[in-house]
């Protein structure tokens, strides 16, 4: 894929971008879902009964615990007002990916991990905090650190 960057200042405010290839293919529709996709810039926890807005970036780890939701920083749980799936869709394309059923960690916060004897995976953050893979998710995570964070 070739990209091709024209900064200007004959154009206007508003940027557009054109594709240009031979066929419709799954990258370009990639692409254009990532281009449309708002990434968010905050969220919102609670902490006895104060409202915290969170950067993304800083989070380690998001889980669900007793029909419940938190987000992990630095080993501190903060409770959020959605559902894990919410979660999951809302940051798909920022570096967070699903560890197992309940879990969905930032692998732009990891800092290493080990093999477990059972084919899971202990991923240890930089904050020091740690969490477990699911066989399942496995392949999954290898892939997105070999392809760097971001989807």
């Amino acid at each position: 894929m070739k990209v091709k960057i024209d900064i200007d200042p004959k154009y206007d405010d508003e940027c557009q971008i054109t594709i240009s290839a031979k066929e419709w293919t799954k990258e370009i529709e990639e692409l254009v879902q990532l281009l449309k996709k708002k990434q968010p810039k905050r969220i919102v926890a609670v902490q006895e009964e104060r409202s915290i807005v969170l950067n993304p970036e800083e989070i380690d780890f998001f889980f669900a615990r007793d029909r419940k939701v938190f987000a992990s920083i630095k080993g501190e749980w903060m409770e959020l007002k959605m559902k894990l799936y919410e979660v999951e869709e809302m940051l798909s394309n920022t570096g967070f990916i699903r560890f197992s059923k309940s879990v969905i960690g930032n692998i732009n916060q990891i800092d290493r991990f080990e093999l477990s004897f059972n084919g899971t995976l202990c991923v240890y953050f930089k904050s020091g905090s740690k969490e477990y893979v699911s066989r399942k998710y496995v392949n999954d995570l290898k892939k997105q650190i070999m392809e760097g964070g971001d989807k």
